[in-house]
């Protein structure tokens, strides 16, 4: 077992982590019948943190 195998990362670690550098959730839901597509739901989602050197992209909307 080599040093890497062995290290633990706590959960708050990797959500930290993750948020520092953004997260991209891609997918596709489709609900068929009978080969016929009755719903259709893509999701495309950004999830990252945001403080004074990377505002908000939502900020200048209101």
């Amino acid at each position: 077992m080599t040093v890497v195998e062995r290290r633990e990362i706590a959960l708050v670690d990797l959500l930290d982590r993750l948020l520092a550098g953004g997260v991209v959730l891609t997918g596709d839901i489709t609900l068929r019948i009978a080969d016929v597509d009755l719903v259709r739901i893509d999701l495309n989602a950004l999830i990252s943190s945001v403080n004074e050197q990377v505002p908000s992209p939502f900020e200048d909307l209101a």
